[in-house]
C-alpha cells in the first residue's frame, strides 16, 4: 500500500518544454487481454473469439480500443509529465485495428505547454509491427502541482 509513502512527482509545468518526444513500445500479451476483459466484463466476441473474428472483415480477433487508450494514459501517469499528472481532455483516432500477440510503438511528442492555463498538449501516434498507423490523437495534460508543505495548514484550527 502506498499510504504515507513518498512518491516521485513527475515533471512540473517548468520542467517541459515543446518538442520533447517519448518513445515506448507495448506488447500485446493474452495474459493482458484477459485480465482487462475480465475486469470490464466485456465479453464483446471480435475481441477473444477467434472463430467469430475469422468471419468478420478483421480476421483475427482485435485488442479493445479503450485498452490501448488505457496504455496511451498509463505512459501519461508513468514518463510525460509523470506521476501526479491528470488527463483534462483526449481526442483519439483508431484508423486500424491491433490484433492479439502485436507490438505497438507509441510517439507522445509535447505540441504545446501553455503556464497560464498549466496545461500541457501531447501528440499521439502510435503504429503497429507492419508500420500501420493504429493511434492518431490529442491529449491536453495538467502536469503534476508541487505539494503543499505539510506545515501550510497547521494553524488553520487556532
Amino acid at each position: 500500500m502506498l499510504l504515507g509513502k513518498k512518491r516521485k512527482l513527475g515533471r512540473m509545468i517548468d520542467e517541459i518544454n515543446p518538442g520533447e518526444k517519448v518513445r515506448l513500445s507495448e506488447k500485446i500479451e493474452d495474459k493482458d487481454l484477459l485480465l482487462f476483459l475480465g475486469l470490464t466484463d466485456d465479453n464483446n466476441p471480435l475481441f477473444i473469439q477467434h472463430d467469430y473474428a475469422s468471419l468478420t472483415p478483421y480476421k483475427k480477433p482485435i485488442v479493445p480500443q479503450i485498452m490501448l487508450t488505457g496504455m496511451v494514459t498509463g505512459a501519461v501517469s508513468k514518463i510525460m509529465p509523470g506521476p501526479g499528472s491528470s488527463i483534462l481532455s483526449q481526442t483519439l483516432q483508431f484508423p486500424k485495428p491491433v490484433h492479439h500477440y502485436s507490438e505497438i510503438h507509441f510517439l507522445l511528442t509535447v505540441r504545446d505547454v501553455d503556464k497560464n492555463e498549466r496545461t500541457v498538449t501531447i501528440d499521439v501516434t502510435a503504429e503497429d509491427d507492419q508500420g500501420d498507423m493504429v493511434i492518431k490523437g490529442q491529449l491536453v495534460v495538467s502536469p503534476p502541482y508541487p505539494p503543499e508543505p505539510v506545515t501550510s495548514s497547521t494553524f488553520d484550527n487556532f
